[in-house]
C-alpha cells in the first residue's frame, strides 16, 4: 500500500503541476455543453440520456489517454527499477478513477444548469453517473497503457475502445434510462453486471500490464 500510495501522490503532484492539462478538460467541457445549450436547449429525456453519456465518453477520453503519454521511456525504466508493475498499474487506475469522478459531477452539474433536469431519481442516477464515469476510467486506463506501449495512440484506442466501451455504454444508458421516470425501477442485476466488468477490467490490467512493462 505505501508504493501505491506514493505512486498515485506522484500522479496527483504532477497534476496540480500542470494544471494547463486539467483547466483544458473543463474548457472542453464547459464548452461543449454550453454549444448543446444553444443548439437544442431543452431536449427531450431519451436525447439528454444519449448526450449525456456520449460526453462522458470524449471527457474521459481526454482525461484518461494522457496518463502513460506523459511517461517517457526513461522515466518508466526508472519506475521499472523502483516499483512494481501491479503498483504502478493500481496507482494510475486510482487517479483515473478519482479524477473521472471529479469530471462526471462537474459535467452533471453543467448538464443540469445549461440543459435542464428531466432527472426523476435524482440520487440514484447520481450514483449511477459516478460509477459510469468510475467504469470509463478503468477502461480507458487499460487502453492508454496499450495504446502507449504500441507508439500509436489515438489509432490504437479507437480500434481497441470500440468494441469495449460500447457494450458499457449501452449498458448505462438502459440502467439510467429508469432515473427519468417514477414507474420503472432499476435493474439491479444489470449494476451488479456492471461492477463485474468494472472489476473484471481491473483484475485484467492488474495481470497483463507487467508483461507491456517488461517490453
Amino acid at each position: 500500500m505505501k508504493s501505491i500510495l506514493t505512486l498515485f501522490k506522484k500522479e496527483l503532484v504532477l497534476e496540480v503541476r500542470q494544471q494547463y492539462s486539467f483547466y483544458g478538460i473543463l474548457l472542453y467541457m464547459g464548452a461543449t455543453i454550453f454549444v448543446l445549450f444553444l443548439a437544442i436547449q431543452e431536449p427531450e429525456k431519451e436525447i439528454w440520456n444519449g448526450l449525456f453519456w456520449v460526453i462522458q465518453l470524449f471527457i474521459c477520453i481526454n482525461a484518461v489517454a494522457k496518463s502513460f503519454m506523459q511517461e517517457s521511456r526513461a522515466r518508466m525504466l526508472y519506475f521499472y527499477t523502483i516499483s512494481s508493475p501491479a503498483h504502478f498499474m493500481v496507482a494510475k487506475l486510482l487517479f483515473n478513477s478519482l479524477l473521472m469522478l471529479l469530471m462526471t459531477l462537474t459535467s452533471l452539474v453543467l448538464f443540469f444548469a445549461f440543459i435542464g433536469n428531466p432527472v426523476q431519481k435524482m440520487l440514484p442516477f447520481t450514483g449511477l453517473s459516478l460509477l459510469g464515469g468510475f467504469s470509463l476510467s478503468m477502461v480507458f486506463t487499460f487502453l492508454a497503457a496499450i495504446a502507449a506501449k504500441a507508439r500509436q495512440n489515438a489509432a490504437i484506442m479507437a480500434v481497441l475502445g470500440f468494441p469495449l466501451i460500447v457494450p458499457q455504454l449501452m449498458l448505462l444508458m438502459k440502467l439510467s434510462a429508469a432515473a427519468f421516470t417514477t414507474q420503472q425501477g432499476f435493474e439491479w442485476s444489470d449494476v451488479l453486471l456492471l461492477v463485474a466488468l468494472d472489476f473484471l477490467v481491473g483484475l485484467l490490467s492488474v495481470i497483463l500490464f507487467p508483461f507491456l512493462w517488461r517490453d
